[in-house]
């Protein structure tokens, strides 16, 4: 009988492969994957994946250090499997005979025997030496990211690159998000007690909660009911922060999976009007799905937003939120896969796309409405340089620099348009926010 210890180290080593040599995001190969696994296993295969990839500079040094001759191309998983057992070694409180033992079948299992040997030799010479107490190798084994990103993070963010290379590499909290149809997040808070789940309040995040220790999501009171999502406190700034000045239409570009939308029709009740559109049709049911959850309607659309001509019916909306494709830099602690998969080549193309959705919904706006542009990214070039860019463009385009509440003053850092949380304040996500508001014909 095959052991379950170490066919939970095989798939995590094919997990990890499949990012690293295979290009796969981090979700789609565990989603791919984790069916080969017990169901018991599956928090700690989720554990040794994200691990790896968010050390993986660091034990690809080790691991230099620890090989010899280089691996095949055809044996390139057991260069995986080897930083699942270091990951594990350096780490975790799994102990390390067990460590050895079941990271050695897992090369047996991966079809590899004759490569057990090496798997062997090198876990037991990592602890033998000490090797995980000597000095980083480089920059990039330092801090566990690629050298492109840590020379952009620091340039765009000289006095605070290091916290956010930091807070990049850190296990993000499980933020929920209160229906305020239905309850306040105060009250949430009572029932998350009553369940006996420990959880804590945010200042100036009206329907923010945030758990001590993430849950299972049908573990948490009223979620399949629609009470309670699962969202980011600062993705929750977006909905109100455009709701401040906009009633009537309001289109949600970029929408899928949907968080924001439902966020938007639970704050906005019958005086909402909302179409949520996405280019991505394979994504266009979880948005329904998510409103069908919560128990709410939107006008769903596939269809690109840089190209309104091809759905957009005619008629203006009131306001807009542009929720743009980015590189993710400011969520890679919950998608460590970013920082192999992003290239310094992307940061250019992507803000030329984000220049181009603005330009193509700017006439979609009525006159006094406001267009709320946001980002998940820590990028100069992706957020105020694009924002900053099209005020200078349009005579007819005006910054609105007031924060919707003066609790997130301290948490929002001013740039020269718009504003940017960064990761790890206070456990939030990294976000940028400009709000662009369209002159009223005098």
């Amino acid at each position: 009988m095959k052991s379950s210890g170490a066919r939970v180290r095989a798939v995590a080593a094919t997990i990890v492969d499949a990012v690293v040599h295979g290009g796969q995001s981090l979700d789609a190969a565990i989603a791919n994957n984790e069916q080969r696994v017990d169901a018991n296993d599956r928090p700690l295969l989720r554990m040794l994946c994200y691990g790896c990839l968010r050390n993986h500079w660091q034990l690809q040094s080790w691991i230099s250090r620890l090989v010899s001759k280089p691996l095949r191309k055809r044996d390139q998983i057991i260069n995986a499997l080897l930083a699942v057992g270091l990951y594990q070694i350096a780490e975790t409180r799994i102990p390390d005979h067990a460590v050895v033992s079941e990271t050695v079948e897992a090369a047996r299992q991966l079809q590899r025997p004759k490569l057990a040997g090496l798997v062997n030799a090198c876990l037991r010479r990592f602890m033998r030496e000490d090797i995980s107490s000597t000095e980083a190798a480089d920059e990039m084994a330092l801090w566990n990211h690629p050298a492109w990103l840590i020379e952009t993070i620091r340039h765009d963010w000289p006095d605070d690159w290091q916290s956010i290379l930091t807070a990049n590499n850190e296990r993000a909290p499980m933020w929920l998000r209160a229906n305020a149809a239905r309850n306040s997040a105060d009250a949430y808070l009572e029932r998350l007690a009553a369940a006996d789940i420990k959880a804590a309040r945010l200042a100036g995040f009206a329907d923010a909660v945030c758990l001590d220790e993430p849950q299972a999501v049908e573990m948490l009171p009223g979620f399949s009911a629609g009470d309670v999502s699962v969202q980011d406190a600062a993705a929750q700034l977006a909905a109100r922060w455009l709701l401040r000045d906009v009633k009537g239409r309001v289109l949600d570009a970029c929408a899928a999976p949907g968080g924001k939308s439902g966020h938007l029709l639970e704050l906005g009740g019958e005086g909402l009007s909302l179409t949520a559109l996405d280019s991505d049709e394979s994504r266009l049911a979880s948005i329904s799905e998510n409103l069908e959850r919560i128990g709410l309607n939107a006008t769903i659309i596939g269809g690109d937003a840089s190209k309104p001509e091809e759905w957009w019916d005619g008629r203006p909306f009131d306001g807009i939120l542009l929720d743009a494709p980015c590189s993710a830099s400011g969520v890679i602690r919950r998608h460590p896969d970013i920082k192999l998969l992003r290239r310094e080549s992307d940061i250019r193309k992507l803000a030329t796309l984000q220049g181009q959705l603005l330009e193509a919904l700017w006439p979609l706006l009525l006159p006094g409405g406001t267009l709320l542009y946001a980002t998940c990214s820590v990028i100069a070039a992706e957020n105020d340089e694009v924002t900053g860019r099209f005020l200078r463009n349009h005579s007819d385009a005006i910054e609105n620099d007031v924060l919707p509440n003066n609790n997130i003053h301290d948490l929002m850092r001013r740039k020269a348009c718009g504003y940017q949380i960064l990761p790890g304040s206070v456990g939030l996500d990294g976000f940028y926010y400009a709000a662009l508001q369209k002159k009223k014909v005098s």
